[in-house]
């Protein structure tokens, strides 16, 4: 049976006795590297192991890359071995609430062919909110052994997008805020703006008041309105680095509308050359 994308605290706290459970502490914060891992020392989910962004769900930056991106499948398949990770291991990620870290480990196993992995809803928010154990410490669970490196499917490079773009052929939606997107307030990346014909998403747009995702049939409509009569295939998703446009993919497929693509190397990349056309104003949902 296949598992839904998304579990609430409850729900996750029952499965906890689970031998075939793993839980991932996702927790980040893009302006203080180690920030997630301290969190995680002072209290965890009891058997939760900690995700790095940088060292575990990213691979090293290069002079032509963004500043997340993709793990070299042997890379990952050893961060999947130290977390004792096997092909029949059930894998639950978390972060500190909304779920864009949680969301890149969930779009990494599943491009990796792990299909058994869920968010937690409201992340660790939501589990601290409802009164669940928590753990200090780290975990140290045995390694496993039979991880085998698999390539990483549903994704573009960006000499694949310019192509794509040229033909006017997906539909390039970008997960950042939109004041990031018009080229305001950009704190993180040296150029502000978006790449010419993209649309904006901004990730909160999944969630409801509360910090969870909301209901997939309301995600659908909102998404459905997007594409506009377009295949979900058609999509692919974009952030500043690849990591917040996986929580745009998992509204997706958590309303039906699977089967769009990420780009990972996403505006932080697009960026590294200067030639590649840049916008500052577009259209917003």
């Amino acid at each position: 049976m296949t598992l839904p994308n998304l579990i609430s605290a409850a729900a996750l706290a029952a499965a906890l006795p689970d031998p075939q459970l793993r839980v991932i502490d996702c927790r980040a914060d893009l302006g203080d590297p180690g920030w997630g891992q301290r969190q995680y020392a002072a209290g965890h989910i009891p058997g939760a192991v900690f995700a790095s962004l940088n060292a575990h769900l990213a691979g090293p930056i290069t002079a032509d890359s963004g500043r997340h991106p993709l793990p070299s499948p042997s890379a990952f398949a050893a961060t999947l071995s130290a977390w004792g990770l096997t092909p029949g291991t059930r894998v639950v990620a978390y972060d500190q609430g909304p779920g864009p870290y949680a969301a890149r480990l969930w779009w990494l196993l599943r491009a990796a062919g792990h299909a058994d992995v869920q968010v937690l809803d409201g992340g660790w928010a939501a589990w601290t909110g409802g009164a669940h154990p928590v753990h200090p410490g780290a975990e140290a669970p045995p390694p496993a052994t039979s991880v085998v490196p698999r390539a990483f499917g549903g994704w573009v490079s960006t000499a694949q997008l310019v192509t794509a773009l040229a033909m006017d052929a997906p539909l390039l939606v970008d997960a950042r805020g939109a004041d990031r997107f018009a080229g305001q307030n950009e704190t993180i990346d040296p150029v502000a703006g978006h790449v010419p014909g993209a649309l904006n998403h901004p990730f909160a747009g999944n969630l409801g008041p509360d910090g969870r995702f909301l209901a997939p049939a309301a995600l659908r409509e909102r998404w459905l309105a997007l594409l506009g009569g377009r295949s979900p295939e058609t999509l692919v998703s974009m952030c500043g680095s690849g990591v917040t446009a996986c929580h745009n993919l998992l509204a997706l497929e958590t309303a039906g509308l699977g089967g769009g693509r990420l780009y990972p190397g996403s505006w932080s990349e697009w960026i590294r050359d200067p030639h590649r056309a840049r916008a500052t104003a577009g259209d917003t949902t």
